[in-house]
């Protein structure tokens, strides 16, 4: 399934609008009956209004009713080329962790066939859940 998730994430990065920035970025989640969904960014002239492909792919799940993700995949590059590993940023990494275990694992696809997987836990150590809310 790993192959099948950076495959997607591959295809979704060509999806990207990134007029601004140049730089495009697919995602692909799994989620835990096995669903695929994926998500690339998209830009906007007003920065804060873009959206991460990590999250375009993550909202796309939990509009259909997932709540749980067991595998990310995530591949970036200038104009479409895949210049080396492009993790996801800290607000994506948060949102991650709403919806993600600590295990959970990321696979970071990189030039060509390199790709390297890390846990959710090493990417945000100290993350901001639940647990951390008063209630």
């Amino acid at each position: 399934m790993k192959e099948v998730l950076i495959q997607k994430a591959k295809e979704a990065m060509m999806q990207a609008y990134a007029p601004y920035s140049g730089y495009f970025v697919g995602a692909a989640i799994q989620t835990a009956d096995g669903s695929i969904y994926t998500g690339c960014n998209v830009e906007n002239a007003s920065y804060s209004a873009t959206n991460c492909a990590e999250r375009t792919a993550i909202f796309k799940a939990v509009s259909e009713g997932h709540r749980k993700i067991v595998a990310v995949a995530v591949c970036g590059g200038k104009g479409g080329e895949r210049i080396g590993f492009f993790p996801p940023c800290g607000v994506c990494r948060q949102v991650m962790a709403e919806f993600c275990q600590p295990d959970t694992p990321v696979h970071l696809i990189g030039k060509g066939e390199e790709c390297k997987t890390v846990p959710l836990k090493d990417l945000l150590p100290h993350s901001f859940g639940s647990s951390s809310m008063e209630i």
